[in-house]
């Protein structure tokens, strides 16, 4: 989990990673920002290019301490769990900083918890031992395949044993995984609008996401808001890509109140809009003195369009 992930952010051959840049872009590109990753984000360029090295320095050389002895195991532990709470601070990524919090208690032993009288541990049994050591050795070649394929994609022999890797992938144990692989360095929103004319828009508002640039960037972790999340996701790739998306809109000009219990409020009280239109804006974070100023934690600049304005009728047609 924690290898993996620092080694695809570098066979990526991003440039803001490669460059150790990325971190000026993170806390107001992810997915879901908190407050807290708005403060983050005012950290001078400098410091967020050391915070860059640390965490190359935990996902690429703190592993390897989970199987040192006792006190570098500990500290490789802490830096871990360090990482995984300052990822939840700064974003909301539902239960993920939970799961991996989770399996860092599988690095303290007894002497660590302080315990007077520590669990007996005379190894496992020798029925058991050649099952165990057939499992170990099956986890070791397919992790090592898993990581061949990521740093060195184009090999031949690496395309070979992928056949054999991926046929243990349904059964999610032990699987390839890489966190932030690329940098993404701005951040396109979708604003959905509604209209009763076609000349005056209402804006729909959205529970998590970015929308009204003076609404706070909240906390919803460990619940992860489906909708908002897809909602970023689609904003980086064009509405075509996204099928799910212009359902989304036929159920808003239908007045679907299971939908609408998803958005924060409903402008239209009830009564559809005759028109539903998107937009694309592209947000950042204020600075210090433009919120302390107008209170706004967002700005923003129009893109284009997203999806031009559509009604029933456009459905009805198809």
């Amino acid at each position: 989990l924690m290898f993996s992930s620092g080694a695809v952010k570098l066979a990526s051959g991003d440039r803001a990673w490669r460059s150790l840049t990325a971190l000026r872009f993170h806390y107001e590109t992810q997915p879901l920002p908190t407050s807290i990753g708005w403060w983050a984000h005012q950290i001078p360029g400098s410091f967020q290019t050391i915070s860059a090295v640390l965490l190359f320095a935990v996902e690429l050389v703190a592993p390897f301490f989970f199987f040192a002895p006792r006190r570098l195991r500990n500290g490789a532990l802490l830096s871990t769990a360090a990482l995984q709470i300052l990822i939840g601070l700064t974003g909301n990524y539902a239960f993920f900083n939970a799961l991996t919090l989770a399996l860092c208690l599988l690095l303290v032993d007894d002497q660590t918890l302080g315990r007077k009288n520590p669990v007996a541990d005379d190894g496992p049994a020798r029925s058991r031992r050649p099952v165990l050591t057939a499992a170990a050795a099956i986890v070791l070649f397919l992790g090592v395949v898993q990581m061949a394929e990521i740093l060195f994609p184009r090999a031949r022999a690496t395309a070979a044993l992928a056949s054999a890797a991926s046929a243990a992938e349904p059964f999610r144990t032990v699987n390839g995984y890489g966190l932030f692989a690329v940098m993404t360095t701005t951040r396109p929103e979708i604003v959905v609008e509604g209209s009763a004319d076609g000349r005056a828009w209402t804006p729909y508002p959205f529970r998590w996401k970015p929308g009204d640039v003076s609404r706070r960037p909240r906390f919803v972790e460990p619940h992860q808001p489906r909708l908002d999340w897809q909602m970023w996701f689609a904003a980086l790739s064009d509405v075509r890509q996204n099928p799910w998306f212009v359902g989304f809109v036929h159920r808003l000009l239908e007045g679907d109140r299971d939908v609408i219990r998803l958005l924060a409020a409903d402008p239209f009280a009830g009564h559809p809009p005759r028109f539903v239109r998107a937009e694309l804006w592209n947000y950042r974070f204020t600075d210090r003195a433009t919120r302390r100023k107008t209170g706004a934690w967002w700005s923003r600049t129009r893109i284009g369009e997203y999806l031009p304005p559509v009604s029933l009728d456009d459905f009805r047609s198809e």
